[in-house]
């Protein structure tokens, strides 16, 4: 998800150069399959215009998000080389190598403060979501409500 929201934060989703024609009905513009290795990867795409604007408004930077307007030490084709230069200056090795020299950490379930109230024992924390995100798991049924 975040290497497909990076792609618009230095540019808008489609520019002026890219549209073919436009009129009431339909929309074409020029896009780059990325699935074609060698050969021409540039091809035109004609959608209705109801639908050509549903899919650049998708694109479209909601309210208090703004586009980066400078590049830091990841961005680029350099970025791998800098972030080994990095961890190199701060003696920090990679993460997979950190990862085969660790030993296995202790795993300390979150647990909430109040008791189960079925069985008294304490309540581990499964899922956290957000208000009105719908949750991926769901409690098993009381046997108050059967």
């Amino acid at each position: 998800m975040l290497s497909y929201l990076s792609r618009y934060t230095h540019r808008v989703a489609i520019s002026n150069a890219r549209l073919v024609s436009a009129d009431a009905d339909t929309v074409a513009f020029r896009w780059k399959d990325y699935r074609v290795k060698s050969g021409d990867r540039q091809k035109v795409m004609r959608l209705a215009t109801p639908e050509f604007i549903r899919r650049f408004l998708i694109h479209v930077l909601t309210d208090g998000f703004q586009r980066i307007r400078h590049y830091g030490f990841l961005a680029g084709g350099t970025g791998r080389t800098n972030l080994a230069k990095i961890r190199a200056l701060l003696c920090i090795q990679p993460p997979d190598q950190a990862k085969a020299q660790d030993t296995e950490p202790e795993v300390t379930p979150l647990t909430l403060r109040e008791p189960c109230p079925c069985c008294g024992g304490p309540m581990r924390i499964i899922e956290i979501f957000r208000h009105g995100q719908k949750p991926m798991s769901r409690a098993p049924p009381r046997d108050q409500a059967a």
